[in-house]
């Protein structure tokens, strides 16, 4: 990949939603071009690259201050994504399938498809989610893949970061490309552990979990 570095991050503002195409064509040109981005999702704003750029994923790392043991995110398009990137069962499926999109996470045992850099070390697990929000549907779809993401949660911050203005003060000359689509909540995912065969809340975030007691 080429790099794409510049000294202060590119502000693209894109409509919350009814995305603009070729504004959405100018972000997935700068992911595959090795970009990091900042976007918003339906939870908070989050760190976002291509899922092969270890560079990225390095960086993301640096800038919140995690270690190897950070559990990454893949923020995929539709079901279909979840099957190849995971194993999924038949109850695991169907729960999933009731709650997305939406503003969840699901770990699960990992594929080959997903590089083990991005796997939980000890466990081989992933986490994925399918977002609500036409921004990131409309950038995933022609990227055609799913892109790795990490919340948008600074080391000493107490709730992730969701103004754009804010973002950009503290960090944007650490990222390349700033999607500014509007405002965004404050609270982060429902984290659900489904690779043990059973349900276990992990994090009571923005998802409801009333339906899962």
């Amino acid at each position: 990949m080429c790099g794409y570095n510049p000294r202060m991050a590119k502000l693209v503002e894109i409509h919350p939603t009814h995305p603009q195409p070729r504004l959405i064509a100018e972000v997935v040109a700068a992911v595959r071009d090795g970009a990091l981005i900042a976007y918003p999702t339906d939870s908070s704003y989050a760190f976002g690259c291509h899922l092969c750029d270890k560079r990225a994923l390095d960086r993301i790392r640096r800038i919140r201050k995690t270690d190897k043991r950070h559990n990454f995110t893949l923020v995929c398009s539709d079901l279909s994504e979840i099957s190849l990137y995971a194993r999924v069962e038949n109850w695991a499926y169907r729960l999933i399938k009731s709650l997305t999109p939406g503003s969840y996470t699901f770990i699960l045992p990992a594929t080959r498809e997903v590089p083990k850099r991005l796997q939980n070390p000890k466990r081989r697990t992933i986490g994925l989610r399918v977002p609500d929000h036409a921004i990131v549907k409309a950038i995933l779809d022609t990227l055609g893949e799913p892109i790795m993401s990490s919340t948008l949660s600074l080391q000493g911050d107490d709730v992730p970061l969701s103004d754009v203005n804010t973002i950009e003060e503290r960090i944007g000359n650490q990222i390349d490309l700033l999607v500014d689509g509007g405002p965004t909540g404050i609270e982060s995912t429902t984290v659900i552990d489904l690779s043990s065969g059973s349900i276990e809340i992990l994090r009571e975030g923005l998802g409801d979990i009333s339906t899962l007691a």
